[in-house]
């Protein structure tokens, strides 16, 4: 089972974006700490590959990076691309939907776990 799950319309989202970019090599996923909270996704097209990565093959061919040093925090999370729900904004954006979440800041830019 991939340590990640995408929805489908997560994954046409990112092969997008990797159709637009003719170097990428996949999709690769890290946090970093920072915030009010504590951490942030760091979702990336990438078009080299970074030793020690975690690597899988996600449904439709998506070619998939994890940062092994983020794997605690990713462990079991899934990834969606939906519309933002502000009135008055029509923007669509990937989402995380991580079991392992304890909070997030008010403005949704970071986490704790």
């Amino acid at each position: 089972m991939n340590p990640i799950q995408f929805t489908d319309a997560a994954v046409e989202h990112i092969k997008h974006m990797l159709d637009k970019n003719p170097n990428a090599v996949g999709f690769r996923l890290s946090v970093k700490k920072t915030g009010c909270s504590g951490y942030a996704y760091l979702p990336a097209i990438i078009e080299q590959t970074i030793e020690n990565d975690i690597h899988f093959t996600a449904q439709n061919d998506l070619q998939v990076y994890i940062d092994p040093k983020a794997t605690e925090f990713l462990q079991d999370i899934k990834v969606d691309y939906v519309a933002d729900e502000n009135p008055g904004l029509k923007q669509k954006r990937l989402v995380f939907i991580n079991p392992k979440e304890k909070g997030r800041c008010g403005c949704g830019e970071s986490f704790t776990v």
